[in-house]
């Protein structure tokens, strides 16, 4: 891996922001779930080094939906780890996470975006919980769809109500 000098200018701010979204909390709540799931600790090294090969999210996928994840490298050059992250990504996806709750490769690869990456672990403890796993729970429950049935008199009345709204806000 190649050496990444100093940043300077809009990078460094961009990084000092990103640094400033990291909760410590988080990221222990996060793998303390991660190590319950999966059934074993983490290696003795920070958060980020220890998911880094993906190893590690790979098992994890596997126990959330056995079988999502066939093959992963458990050691390798530096490609075939970060290609570890991407199938990680695309079983998480068929999971039920959107692309807006996943992390690029180099956010975790080359620690640019840790915040993003535990917030990915913990939109996958609310998928799990949605989708009932029966496991450790990470977060808050997702919530389920609501919907509401109403007759034809209740919108009219609706209606007229609006109205009303609408003639109060124009005086």
């Amino acid at each position: 891996m190649s050496h990444v000098g100093p940043a300077y200018g809009s990078l460094a701010a961009n990084q000092a922001k990103i640094a400033a979204k990291r909760d410590p909390n988080l990221d222990r709540e996060a793998q303390e779930w991660i190590e319950a799931v999966i059934g074993e600790k983490f290696p003795s090294e920070p958060y980020e080094e220890a998911l880094k090969d993906g190893v590690i999210l790979c098992k994890l996928m596997n126990k959330l939906q056995p079988g999502a994840i066939q093959k992963y490298a458990t050691s390798g050059g530096a490609f075939k780890l970060r290609e570890n992250i991407s199938i990680f990504q695309n079983a998480a996806r068929a999971y039920g996470l959107g692309d807006a709750e996943l992390f690029q490769t180099i956010d975790l690869f080359e620690k640019r975006n840790i915040p993003q990456v535990t917030q990915c672990v913990f939109a996958l403890g609310r998928t799990a919980q949605k989708k009932k796993f029966n496991g450790p729970i990470l977060g808050p429950k997702m919530s389920d769809t609501n919907v509401r049935e109403f007759t034809e008199e209740q919108l009219r009345a609706g209606q007229s109500t609006l109205g009303l709204l609408n003639e109060g806000m124009a005086k």
